[in-house]
C-alpha cells in the first residue's frame, strides 16, 4: 500500500504562522505521550512496595532498573518543551524551540519505548516465565521501533526533494539549517 501524498502547504502561510502551528501541534501531541509515560512512570514506581517484588530474580531486578531509569528520561523529555515554553515565553525564540523541542521528543519517544518493552517483558516474565516475556518484549520493541521510528523515517526518505522531478520540498526539510538557527544566520526577532 502506498500511502505517499503530497506535501500539505499553505502558500497563504507566512513562517510565523507555520512555526506557531507547528510549535502548537508538537506541544500537544507530546502533551498526549506525556500522560501515557506518566501512568507507566507511576506504576513502576509502586512496584517495589508491592508484597511479591522481593521474589523477583536478578534479570528481572536489571528489567525493573531498565524500566524505571527510561520511564524517567522520557518523561523528562516529554516535559521539557513544555517547561521550555515557558520559560522562553515571548523572546522570540520560537523556531529554536521547536526544532529542539522536536529532537527531545524523539529521544522521549525512544526513551518510553525502552521503557513499554522493559515493562512488558518484566510483567510478562514474572507472570508466565522468561522465554515468554522475551517474546513479547521482542514484540513491543519491534512494534514501537517499526511504527514510531522506522515506517516515518522510510516515508521521510520516500518523500520528493526540492529539486526532483516532483518540484516539492520534503516534510520537515531544513535546507541547510543548523539545529538552532537558519541557513541566513537572521536574528531570532526577524524570523
Amino acid at each position: 500500500m502506498n500511502d505517499m501524498t503530497e506535501p500539505l502547504t499553505n502558500p497563504e502561510e507566512t513562517r510565523k504562522e507555520r512555526v506557531d502551528r507547528e510549535l502548537g501541534e508538537l506541544l500537544q501531541g507530546l502533551r498526549v505521550a506525556s500522560t501515557g509515560v506518566q501512568v507507566l512512570f507511576a506504576f513502576l514506581l509502586t512496584l517495589p512496595f508491592s508484597s511479591g517484588f522481593g521474589k523477583i530474580d536478578v534479570t528481572a531486578l536489571w528489567m525493573f532498573y531498565v524500566a524505571v531509569a527510561s520511564a524517567a528520561t522520557a518523561s523528562i523529555c516529554l516535559i521539557a518543551p513544555a517547561a521550555q515554553h515557558r520559560v522562553l515565553f515571548r523572546s522570540q525564540l520560537k523556531e529554536v524551540m521547536l526544532k529542539r523541542a522536536n529532537r527531545i521528543g524523539v529521544v522521549g519517544g525512544v526513551a518510553l519505548a525502552v521503557s513499554m518493552t522493559f515493562s512488558t517483558g518484566l510483567v510478562v516474565a514474572v507472570s508466565a516465565g522468561s522465554w515468554p516475556g522475551a517474546l513479547i518484549a521482542a514484540g513491543v520493541a519491534g512494534l514501537s521501533a517499526w511504527l514510531w521510528f522506522v515506517q516515518p523515517l522510510l516515508s521521510l526518505h520516500r518523500a520528493p526533494r526540492e529539486g526532483t522531478s516532483g518540484g516539492h520540498a520534503r516534510p520537515g526539510a531544513d535546507s541547510g539549517a543548523d539545529f538552532d538557527g537558519d541557513a541566513t544566520g537572521a536574528p531570532p526577532s526577524t524570523r
